[in-house]
């Protein structure tokens, strides 16, 4: 294994580094969306889940749908799904899917690779409930330390993942921290305006102090920008080490009630999302 596989997601990146080759494509992945007759823009909505036909040319009257910016009031409009930027009341609505995108609960010990030439337990060994999914060339976004558990997403489309994964896109993450020690006000304000770590400052989007003890103490942390063991390395230079850490949430995705090894799809809403987030 190189250093770099036991690093954190986020590598030690800035925007002035040049970007790095896409992730493998899978077989079924390609450069460039594939081209499709134009249909109707209320069958699109329909098939897409948002609503019935009907229903979706009420939304298109009342101005509530827009196509690669634009508001659409005309009925029967043909669109491509796989070119054309829809929206309903600003949300995205993303393309037919080609790829599956996996929000994977990864549980501690697993090196967040797909194989281990150490035979350490790997994010490949995983066993989904979907047997589908597991006959899939699937690869993970980004990275988490060994020790952290928490939201890594899985996916067999290398542009997503590459975009996704790149700084210049900020896509902020967002970490639950359970430390030792009583973490008083002080503390929470001092990482609040930022710390300055042995390779460069860093300040959290957001600290929020969940519960705090004698003896521990529980702190949501979220940032945009991340490097080795950013987290840990925060907690350690205000005198709190971490006990126990946990990714809940990527942009818009939380981890919610999914259980430790478990995966499951994005939804529509989250995939429209992260679309938006890395200019897809």
């Amino acid at each position: 294994m190189t250093q770099n596989d036991d690093r954190e997601v986020d590598e030690i990146l800035t925007d002035s580094t040049p970007e790095p080759s896409p992730a493998p494509q899978s077989e079924a992945s390609t450069d460039e969306p594939e081209a499709s007759e134009p249909i109707r823009l209320q069958k699109v909505l329909a098939q897409a889940g948002v609503a019935s036909r009907r229903a979706a040319e009420e939304m298109i009257d009342r101005g509530r749908v827009e196509v690669n910016g634009e508001i659409v009031r005309e009925q029967g409009m043909r669109v491509d799904p796989h070119t054309d930027t829809i929206r309903v009341d600003g949300a995205r609505i993303p393309p037919p899917r080609r790829h599956v995108y996996l929000v994977l609960n990864k549980p501690r010990g697993v090196v967040s690779t797909m194989e281990d030439p150490e035979g350490r337990p790997t994010l490949g060994d995983i066993q989904f409930d979907k047997k589908s999914w597991q006959q899939l060339r699937l690869f993970h976004v980004g990275r988490l330390d060994t020790d952290t558990e928490g939201l890594i997403f899985l996916t067999n489309d290398g542009d997503f993942a590459h975009r996704l994964a790149h700084p210049k896109y900020a896509v902020p993450k967002t970490y639950l921290a359970e430390v030792e020690g009583f973490m008083d006000n002080k503390t929470i304000r001092r990482l609040e305006k930022g710390l300055r770590l042995d390779d460069g400052p860093v300040r959290p989007d957001r600290v929020k102090l969940v519960m705090r003890s004698e003896t521990k103490s529980l702190v949501e942390v979220s940032l945009h920008e991340g490097r080795n063991r950013i987290v840990r390395r925060m907690m350690d230079t205000i005198a709190h080490p971490v006990r126990k850490l946990s990714r809940t949430a990527i942009g818009p995705v939380r981890l919610g009630q999914l259980g430790i090894g478990e995966a499951r799809e994005l939804t529509r809403e989250e995939l429209g999302a992260l679309l938006d987030l890395v200019k897809m």
